[in-house]
């Protein structure tokens, strides 16, 4: 008996060809939007690409893009930046996103609302949001100086002509932003949380903050783990809020590894150098999505 050919198996296709041809459009898809991007990413670090020179020349320069980066000032300070928004927003919003959470999770008779409320912070855009605390923090007209001039508290502060006050203003409004959208996949977390539980608990005497300690936060560390993924990765890439409230400053004491690369290869045309900067900030977040993912396996 003759083998079938190549037409009889596309017509009657085993398991194996049949995975193959309905995971081929998936390849290929992420080929082009996430392998291809990558990899004209990197072959451009290894360049001097310059666009604002005229000639259009562009010349090999190997790992000189990256010594360059190594020994950049502005780099790691873009670096630093970034990492403490990272430190300081992430656990900032797990927090307030895990209150709401449980505030929306709470035996209302009307739970709409609430849910609805969760939503709002979560769907304005970024730059919208950097706008509206840019005017809260503002000098002169500012809310939060006219509140605590009303108060009794003087003088004024300049919230986004300090670098600490800066820094603290730009986390409050990322924070306030973000959880939201923790609050959202927590809230998820809890609704799948089996009632019993706590009956027996209560049964058993365990008080409300044990039971939080207890079965709460246990059964909702998975959902706790894909929040960090996404906030952590998100946070890595702050850029709308910091360049609408402070564009970088006062200095470059806001200034985010995204902001930099911004600057580089949109101000600056360096797209060579630009690259090489991407190519960091996204070895970056590889590595924290690595020790998520490891973290997840040996749970």
């Amino acid at each position: 008996m003759n083998p079938p050919s190549a037409w009889d198996r596309l017509r009657d296709p085993s398991e194996k060809t049949l995975a193959v041809l309905l995971l081929a459009p998936a390849f290929v898809l992420l080929a082009l939007i996430v392998v291809y991007p990558i990899g004209k990413l990197i072959w451009n670090s290894f360049y001097d690409l310059r666009l604002s020179g005229g000639s259009g020349a562009i010349k090999f320069v190997g790992l000189q893009n990256y010594i360059d980066v190594i020994h950049d000032k502005d780099f790691w300070n873009a670096a630093k930046n970034t990492l403490l928004f990272t430190l300081i927003t992430v656990p900032g919003a797990l927090v307030v996103g895990l209150g709401l959470a449980l505030l929306a999770n709470l035996p209302f008779k009307r739970r709409w609302p609430v849910r609805l409320a969760l939503l709002l912070p979560w769907a304005l855009p970024l730059s919208f949001v950097g706008l509206i605390f840019a005017w809260f923090f503002h000098t002169e007209y500012g809310v939060v100086n006219d509140v605590a001039r009303r108060l009794g508290f003087a003088p004024q502060t300049m919230w986004l002509l300090s670098p600490g006050y800066a820094f603290a203003a730009i986390c409050v409004a990322i924070i306030w932003k973000t959880s939201s959208f923790m609050a959202l996949i927590l809230l998820a977390g809890l609704q799948m949380i089996p009632r019993t539980l706590y009956e027996a608990a209560e049964v058993d005497g365990a008080s409300r903050w044990q039971q939080f300690w207890q079965i709460t936060v246990p059964m909702l560390m998975p959902s706790i783990i894909v929040a960090l993924i996404f906030r952590t990765i998100t946070a890595l890439q702050t850029f709308d809020i910091p360049v609408t409230m402070t564009h970088g400053g006062p200095g470059n004491a806001t200034q985010t590894l995204a902001m930099l690369i911004h600057a580089t290869t949109i101000d600056y045309l360096d797209v060579g150098y630009g690259s090489t900067l991407a190519v960091f900030m996204f070895a970056l977040s590889l590595c924290v999505t690595a020790v998520y993912l490891r973290r997840i396996g040996r749970e």
